[in-house]
């Protein structure tokens, strides 16, 4: 009877200890010789639970991704063609696959490459300017989609003990974007005049990969800020050893 007792509650322990673990959380264990795999499987685990968010920790759906602002000087002068884009949102972000990862050593930061297949972009622009000698200001709706998207991602992470445990905390996040392809055009602008309407599209179709660079490094780090927020939100509730042990 006292050894069925014992089985009885070493299953009630392991019972315990399994559902203290989120199910957005898949563990990894320190001494796994394959933990790079581990780790990225552990973050491709998370994609649904990004897509839809997790509310008992008020981390919000990366579905659609926002940003606030990007401000664009697209040509020169003192007539040169700017562009805003105002409420961004940004589809298929969750939608990725983790390439390669190489984990934090000593001072040396963490590097993860994270691959895409495509990025869907709507915003709100105001436009001012003279765009192909004609005068285009005005304001609609801009459309852009990004394919074969990867994203090399550094990053540098501490830990803080809180409770009794331990917790990790992105510090510092940096972000490199490659694009393959890049299509962008507006729409619901100029009072649907056609002339203008069909100029900007054309500009936009003819010199994407200029708009792109105008606005990179203004999204590389608009990112880089989201993505470090959804990082901590996610961290500052999941103690360390939930994520990997011994």
């Amino acid at each position: 009877m006292w050894k069925l007792a014992i089985y009885f509650a070493a299953f009630q322990l392991i019972f315990a200890q399994k559902s203290d673990i989120p199910e957005y959380i898949k563990q990894c264990r320190r001494g796994d010789p394959q933990l790079i795999e581990c780790f990225k499987g552990s973050l491709e685990h998370l994609r649904p639970y990004l897509s839809r968010g997790i509310p008992e920790i008020e981390l919000p759906s990366v579905e659609p991704f926002k940003m606030d602002a990007l401000a664009l000087q697209l040509t020169d002068g003192p007539q040169g063609y700017k562009i805003t884009l105002k409420n961004l949102e940004v589809l298929g972000a969750s939608n990725f696959q983790v390439k390669s990862m190489k984990l934090s050593e000593g001072d040396e930061p963490f590097k993860a490459r994270i691959a895409m297949p495509k990025l869907n972009i709507e915003a709100k622009y105001t436009s001012s300017g003279v765009l192909l000698i004609i005068p285009a200001s005005g304001g609609g709706d801009f459309h852009a989609t990004f394919e074969g998207v990867v994203a090399d991602i550094t990053g540098k992470v501490s830990s803080n003990e809180k409770a009794g445990r331990s917790y990790l905390h992105v510090d510092s996040l940096s972000l490199v974007l490659n694009v393959k392809d890049v299509n962008m055009n507006i729409s619901g602008a100029f009072n649907n005049n056609r002339i203008l309407l069909e100029a900007t599209n054309l500009f936009l179709r003819e010199n994407s990969r200029v708009v792109l660079e105008a606005m990179q490094t203004q999204l590389q780090k608009k990112l880089a800020q989201e993505f470090g927020k959804l990082a901590n939100q996610l961290l500052k509730n999941v103690p360390k050893d939930l994520f990997y042990v011994d």
